[in-house]
């Protein structure tokens, strides 16, 4: 009987060890949302004016995505030296479902963009993404359509 009840402890014992840790993102398909993006081009359209934006010369962008937040940044590749130093970063969380991407801004250096909600539709094709959308802020005068294609990163 002591053997018995002494192998049974052993077998629940070794058990224990070898579960599986649980897990702490629901499984399922990746997001395509998900990883590093590099900013091959962007334009504004504002009243009918279209500007090229990016790229430009001496200057670099990626976007960040998890599965809940977003980040980016742009600087020149310069180290902040020169009449063309720039670094802008930002970030937040967003939602995400079919074509529809929603950034919920909450970090921003042009500190007065912060705490806005910008709707944007995005297309997939292989590795590039490309997303278009209003940013409209009445209060500083903001009202234009932006259009920018990403390149995922390996």
């Amino acid at each position: 009987m002591k053997l018995t009840g002494l192998f049974l402890f052993s077998a629940l014992a070794l058990a224990s060890c070898t579960q599986k840790p649980v897990a702490t993102v629901a499984e399922g398909p990746a997001s395509p949302m998900i990883g590093t993006w590099k900013l091959v081009s962007a334009v504004t359209v504002t009243k009918g004016d279209t500007v090229k934006d990016y790229p430009v010369p001496n200057q670099e962008m990626l976007k960040i995505l998890n599965a809940t937040h977003f980040a980016f940044m742009r600087h020149d590749l310069s180290k902040g030296k020169g009449k063309d130093a720039t670094y802008t970063a930002g970030g937040g969380t967003y939602d995400f479902k079919g074509d529809k991407y929603t950034e919920h801004l909450a970090y921003l250096n042009a500190r007065e963009w912060e705490g806005r909600d910008f709707d944007f539709t995005v297309q997939f094709k292989n590795d590039t993404l490309i997303q278009k959308g209003i940013e409209k802020i009445d209060s500083l005068n903001i009202n234009h359509e932006i259009i920018e294609t990403y390149v995922k990163q390996k």
